[in-house]
């Protein structure tokens, strides 16, 4: 009896053990392709899940800008400031899904077929971001060239393809980046119906046409193949198609509405204004840089094979250029501005110029390029703040010397010190890999050269006229009361920073706005009377 006890304990974990074996050879036997297909799926799985955990990260810069430019402005504007940076996303993702996507990216398949706007001929295969064929194919040609797409309105027909879906929030994020830099530039001034209508102009129109031409398989990606201008114009996560987009906005609209009150003095003599609380912009500062890690690695769009080495290039790139960038401003402002201190405000922007000018870069140069690259940064955010004073051009955060300044230094780093990385070989269906001046790849910086022109001139040029329109329908700028007394109250209805406890005593109303006499900036006044 025992021994049948001791058999009967055994048998039944055996028999199981070789059902399983025989289930698994029956299935093996008769089909070896799903494993095939199973480690494919893994890999676009894994890429698919690299770029929406980078996205995430682009969009948590958001958090980023809204305290650089509240920090770095006056506390009378803190609740405006803190609502455009939030509302900037609002408006930019609701504008960017209408019209945004399908004119940057609808007719990326169609112009070349097998490759992306700016990656190599596998990225959109099968094992990379997943099958694509048959979307995002009807493009606008001019010249045989693409110049905007014409699929992809409010994402119809592509909402099964996953895909797909992960590249629009990626692509999205980084629409909203280009779309609260202005904002920055324009801040304490600039009305909020102005900023909305602004938000609309970047999501749904300027910025998916110009930022196509580079991304989108459009004209300026090709002049590698149809002018043999090395790979056509490159840039992997957007110095030139984020940060000069933004900056040249940044631009015309400090230009338009002019500088804040008692900025300048008759003889052109700039006044400091300086920002309320300097913690608040350094911390900014800080959130921003590790964003980073999702902006310039997440633009491979991909953590596999040749993905793999490319993302991890960009983030120590983007590592290195950043700290460079402080390290430099902070040294000119310490050892030969006139003030002989490391100011803390251009330190900060020191960092986000070695940043913005990495990123275009940020997978096609050596580690030493990018410590070059972040020095060059620091030390052209400290002057060109210099020159727009002297142009009396008024920019609340440095908006336009980090992001429109070193977008273009960025942009043109890639036609210098791109190395020639294999793994960046048939870049927008060019043979041979990105390579710049230094190492032997003469006409690249001309590809380089022209999206900075279309850029400055596009963009610059059209917003110009934008915001000069909403400017003449009084649209654009505060009034110089409200400018005095802050904008908090009077266009939010809030304060930012409440003196009192806040609460509301019974009976008591709001009745009517004071505000104080030109020249005296003290906050708004509420008058309350009992009803």
């Amino acid at each position: 009896m025992m021994r049948f006890a001791k058999l009967h304990r055994w048998f039944i974990p055996v028999l199981a053990l070789l059902a399983l074996l025989l289930a698994a050879g029956t299935a093996f036997a008769q089909d070896e392709q799903p494993l095939a297909e199973t480690t494919a799926d893994t890999v676009v799985s894994l890429n698919v899940l690299w770029v929406l955990l980078a996205g995430f990260l682009v969009f948590f810069m958001q958090a980023g800008f809204a305290l650089v430019e509240t920090g770095f402005t006056r506390a009378k504007n803190v609740a405006h400031t803190m609502m455009m940076n939030m509302m900037v996303f609002c408006i930019g993702a609701i504008g960017y899904w209408l019209t945004g996507f399908a004119l940057q990216f609808g007719g990326v398949n169609h112009t070349y077929p097998e490759i992306s706007s700016n990656l190599p001929a596998w990225a959109f295969s099968p094992v990379t971001m997943g099958d694509w064929s048959g979307l995002l194919d009807k493009p606008l040609l001019i010249g045989g060239s693409g110049f905007m797409g014409l699929t992809g309105f409010m994402l119809a027909g592509l909402s099964a393809n996953f895909g797909v879906l992960a590249f629009f929030l990626f692509q999205m994020v980084f629409m909203d980046t280009a779309a609260t830099i202005p904002t920055g530039s324009m801040a304490e001034r600039l009305k909020f119906v102005g900023f909305a209508l602004m938000g609309m102009w970047v999501s749904m129109f300027i910025y998916p046409l110009v930022g196509g031409w580079v991304w989108g398989g459009g004209w300026l990606a090709n002049l590698g193949r149809t002018a043999g201008l090395g790979n056509g114009a490159v840039d992997f996560a957007g110095s030139g198609v984020v940060h000069m987009i933004g900056g040249s906005l940044a631009l015309a609209g400090a230009i338009v509405l002019g500088p804040r009150l008692g900025r300048f003095n008759k003889d052109g003599s700039p006044n400091p204004i300086p920002g309320h609380n300097i913690p608040m912009g350094v911390l900014g500062t800080i959130i921003l840089f590790f964003g980073w890690f999702g902006f310039n690695p997440g633009s491979a769009l991909g953590f596999t094979g040749a993905f793999r080495n490319l993302a991890v290039l960009a983030a120590v790139n983007t590592l290195l250029a950043g700290a460079a960038g402080g390290v430099s401003a902070m040294l000119y402002m310490w050892l030969i501005s006139p003030t002989r201190k490391p100011d803390p405000g251009l330190s900060v922007n020191g960092i986000l110029a070695g940043l913005v000018a990495i990123t275009a870069p940020c997978a096609f140069v050596s580690t030493t390029a990018a410590v070059v690259i972040g020095l060059v940064a620091g030390v052209l955010v400290c002057l060109a703040t210099v020159w727009l004073e002297k142009a009396r051009i008024d920019d609340a955060v440095g908006a336009v010397p980090v992001h429109f300044v070193n977008g273009m230094w960025g942009v043109l780093a890639v036609g210098i010190f791109a190395n020639g990385n294999p793994d960046t070989a048939l870049w927008n269906g060019v043979d041979t890999p990105v390579t710049g001046l230094l190492y032997g790849g003469g006409t690249q910086i001309l590809a380089q050269l022209a999206e900075v022109i279309a850029i400055a001139v596009t963009v610059l040029g059209l917003s110009l006229v934008f915001f000069k329109v909403l400017n003449a329908f009084g649209l654009l700028r505060v009034s110089q009361a409200d400018e005095l007394a802050g904008l908090d109250l009077p266009e939010m209805g809030v304060k930012g920073y409440v003196e009192s406890d806040g609460v509301a005593l019974p009976g008591v109303q709001m009745k009517e706005w004071h505000f104080p006499a030109a020249g005296n900036d003290h906050p708004a006044r509420v008058l309350e009377e009992e009803v």
